[in-house]
């Protein structure tokens, strides 16, 4: 089974979560707008019990629990690439990006995957609300959960 990626800022909690809280959840969408987003979280709750979903748009079981540190791998992300995209209002106070902003950051991110992920689907993108920029990450570093514990209570001492 492949590892499950985390962000490095989410690194910690994560390894919290398998130390004390029985491992992570996996869960994946049931909403149609946005069927690709998952959602992580502890196995069990504040009192030992199996967590349930949080929202509606969670499916009503975990598709995944993760209960080894080998499954999972931390990508410490690097900035490749920045640029102005159009956006517009969405709903209440929401902004989005436009149809052409949208093929503008898919095509940034799938050109960044073949530059420098070996055509992986590592690349990401966030959007800058200070500049209305997108931002164009790529990992840095691909580390396995224990390493990168390790480099962070070494680095801290």
């Amino acid at each position: 089974m492949s590892k499950h990626i985390v962000n490095s800022g989410d690194a910690l909690k994560i390894f919290g979560w398998i130390e004390t809280r029985g491992g992570i959840a996996l869960w994946g969408s049931v909403d149609l707008s946005c069927p690709s987003q998952t959602w992580t979280c502890p196995f069990l709750d504040e009192i030992g019990q199996p967590k349930q979903k949080q929202s509606w748009q969670m499916a009503d079981t975990p598709y995944r629990i993760i209960t080894d540190h080998a499954e999972v791998e931390v990508h410490v992300p690097k900035e490749v690439r920045r640029f102005r995209v159009g956006v517009q209002r969405g709903s209440g106070f929401s902004t989005t990006l436009t149809d052409g902003g949208t093929r503008k950051v898919q095509s940034a991110v799938e050109k960044a995957n073949l530059q420098y992920c070996n055509e992986e689907p590592h690349a990401f993108y966030e959007f800058d609300y200070d500049t209305q920029e997108a931002v164009i990450f790529v990992p840095d570093q691909i580390l396995t959960l224990e390493e990168y514990v390790n480099a962070q209570r070494t680095s801290r001492s």
